[in-house]
């Protein structure tokens, strides 16, 4: 008994020294850092096998794969982007959001381009049927990059698509997210390759095991046809972003169409994320006149939105999009209405909530009302309980399932993409988004927020008290993990 107590106590002695120096070895934020140890510590051997697999940083094989890329397009983008300057209507705000138009286009990666046409889309239904479309006109190029990529009905009707346009000798290049694409093995995509498309998993889900990293994932959502027509936002593929999953009901999400030279900037992005992810060199993506198309007077509209295209990923030491973000939020005086499936923010990102609260803009925060993830909704909960209680109106969308991840400020910004309020998509995930400063693109935003709200009720302090005491709890314990969910 007495050497049972002994060695129990020199494991626990061992794994108590072992957590803090795996844990604060290495770079990270306090609160990653803090509930990487309650795991260690509360979970002796387990903690360790969930660290290997989740708390680990990017191989620096994988850093270096993505860090190595060239933007092989982005100078003819650049060239070609102020021709079109002098053509902005009259609904480009663009004057107003100077200084986060600088922020985001640090080292000239993310150009201001205003010929652009875009239109939204809130339904799968629709955005579905249009993106196909598109698709099916593809007269040279068709790229595309999903985090979930199902088999399922509608991924197969879009792959069969696919395998159709590779048969007609259109180049089709497709990206997907292992982890996030459960069904879509190799050998499902494997028609698509014997047509002459080609297809990777993105390098960060590539050898997930054996690398014992599977918390890094391409969580953008993007698709280019021939260099002039792009799609992004929040919608995957899959049957249950069409409202064919009981467990979600109808699914609100958010997406948008592109047509203009921001198109280029998400193609840009598109051939950086598959140079990285290439097992042969004969993969490589080179410069070409059909993928980066110079666009000519005749194909700009009247509708002249002006666009920055933003990507970061957790290559980047510093969280770039979400430094962005906040000094985007910053500039609002009057609203800032934001959408979300995911509210675990960091302590920076309430920080800026609370200045812009507490300096009397009208801050609004729609999340869903049923989980996603059941863990991680008790952490939204706890901070949505939180936030009202800064003063912050929160508001729960009832109608299925609210997916969306957008910003409305002002009258004069907005912005849609791939990026939630939460760590993860801070600094764990492969994000994009786009921000429109455009006051016609902010109004049909805020319109599509108002009418939401219909099927929506604000959080009250009355509701956070009726809430149980085993509910508060499993709030309080998943807040406390809310860093590494």
């Amino acid at each position: 008994m007495f050497l049972l107590k002994y060695i129990h106590i020199i494991i626990i002695s061992i794994n108590t020294i072992l957590a803090f120096y795996v844990v604060f070895r290495r770079k990270r934020s306090v609160a990653t850092a803090w509930a990487w140890l309650i795991i260690l510590l509360i979970f002796p051997i387990l903690g360790f096998i969930l660290y290997g697999f989740f708390g680990r940083g990017l191989s620096q094989e994988n850093l270096f794969a993505i860090n190595k890329q060239n933007h092989i397009g982005l100078r003819n983008v650049q060239k070609m982007i102020p021709r079109f300057q002098k053509r902005a209507g009259k609904s480009d705000t663009a004057h107003k959001a100077q200084v986060a138009i600088e922020y985001f286009n640090q080292n000239r990666e993310a150009p201001l381009s205003k010929n652009n046409q875009v239109k939204l889309y809130t339904d799968g239904h629709e955005k579905f049927q249009d993106l196909m479309l598109d698709i099916e006109k593809a007269r040279e190029t068709i790229n595309v990059e999903y985090y979930s990529f199902y088999n399922d009905n509608i991924g197969n009707q879009i792959l069969n698509l696919l395998v159709k346009k590779a048969k007609e000798g259109i180049k089709v290049r497709l990206i997907y997210d292992a982890w996030g694409s459960f069904g879509a093995t190799s050998k499902w995509f494997d028609k698509l390759r014997k047509a002459g498309g080609e297809v990777l998993p993105f390098i960060t889900s590539r050898n997930m095991i054996l690398r014992y990293r599977i918390n890094y994932h391409l969580h953008r959502k993007i698709v280019v046809i021939d260099g002039r027509i792009a799609w992004t936002g929040g919608f995957n593929v899959g049957d249950q972003y069409l409202g064919k999953k009981k467990k979600f009901g109808y699914w609100r999400d958010t997406h948008v169409r592109i047509v203009g030279s921001a198109a280029l900037l998400l193609q840009e992005r598109f051939v950086m994320d598959w140079n990285a992810s290439i097992t042969k060199i004969s993969q490589v993506i080179t410069f070409s006149e059909k993928l980066f198309p110079d666009l000519n007077e005749d194909e700009i509209t009247e509708h002249n939105v002006a666009t920055q295209i933003v990507a970061d990923g957790p290559d980047s030491e510093i969280p770039y999009m979400r430094n962005g973000m906040m000094r985007l939020m910053l500039l609002a005086r009057k609203r800032l209405w934001i959408q979300t499936p995911y509210l675990i923010p960091d302590d920076a990102m309430i920080a800026t909530w609370q200045i812009i609260v507490n300096s009397g803009v009208d801050l609004r925060i729609m999340i869903p009302s049923k989980p996603d993830h059941p863990f991680i909704y008790r952490a939204t909960q706890w901070y949505a309980n939180q936030l009202t209680k800064m003063g912050i109106k929160i508001y729960i969308y009832d109608n299925g399932f609210l997916h969306a991840k957008t910003i409305v400020g002002d009258f004069d910004y907005a912005v849609v993409g791939s990026m939630n309020q939460d760590y993860r998509s801070y600094s764990l995930n492969f994000e994009d988004m786009a921000v429109f400063y455009d006051s016609n693109i902010n109004h049909e935003l805020a319109q599509i927020f108002e009418e939401d709200m219909k099927n929506a009720h604000l959080l009250t302090i009355e509701e956070i008290q009726n809430q149980s005491h085993y509910l508060r709890s499993l709030q309080s314990f998943s807040r406390l993990l809310s860093p590494i969910l």
